[in-house]
């Protein structure tokens, strides 16, 4: 019973979406969607956000109470967030505010640094990836070189016809991997589903059944 009345509420709940995806009539579009599922996903987005507070915090308590490793950062989480709260709550989100200056001027370099640092990763993926191996490497290398120069003046310097081979890199082969990259995945976000709604798939009510 613990995990049944759950995996009745996600099989009913994903069966009347498919429902709504897939069917025009207005019982489903209009009195369901608008009429029961915005005012629901509205009431329960709170729940989930405290849910989530909840387990960050359970998480690096336990970080705490047995050392692991990097356990002094959990401190850095507690103060952050509580600072945060109050800066919130007693000033408010409004411009010029405590919160909106932590938000401006904290956690937008952070993030901007946390996407500067991605960039270093793909340039060195894109080294161990590009390295002429093989001859399906060589041809990767090869047209990676091309559309990379293509987006610079100094490849319409050496040839005025770079940027239309590029651009064919782009729309033929590139964009014909992309699509089988994308049929695979719509297949398996399908095949997913279909298991959740069907009960199959469990994993997400926890335990090993």
């Amino acid at each position: 019973m613990k995990k049944t009345i759950p995996l009745l509420i996600v099989i009913v709940g994903g069966l009347i979406w498919v429902a709504w995806a897939f069917s025009p009539h207005h019982a489903l579009q209009d009195v369901y969607y608008n009429q029961f599922y915005l005012p629901w996903a509205y009431a329960s987005a709170p729940f989930g956000m405290l849910l989530g507070v909840l387990s960050l915090s359970l998480m690096h308590t336990n970080k705490i109470k047995t050392k692991a490793p990097k356990w002094q950062y959990s401190y850095f989480f507690f103060g952050s967030f509580i600072i945060t709260c109050l800066a919130g709550f007693i000033g408010g989100i409004q411009k010029g505010g405590l919160f909106m200056w932590i938000f401006e001027n904290v956690q937008m370099p952070m993030s901007a640094t946390m996407f500067s640092l991605l960039a270093f990763y793909m340039a060195s993926a894109a080294y161990k990836a590009f390295r002429a191996r093989s001859p399906e490497a060589t041809v990767l290398l090869a047209a990676a070189i091309v559309v990379m120069l293509a987006q610079v003046p100094l490849g319409v310097k050496i040839s005025k016809h770079l940027p239309t081979i590029s651009q064919w890199i782009l729309d033929v082969p590139n964009l014909a991997s992309k699509r089988g990259i994308l049929l695979g995945v719509g297949l398996g976000s399908v095949a997913t589903s279909l298991k959740i709604l069907l009960g199959i798939e469990r994993s997400y009510l926890g335990g090993s059944d």
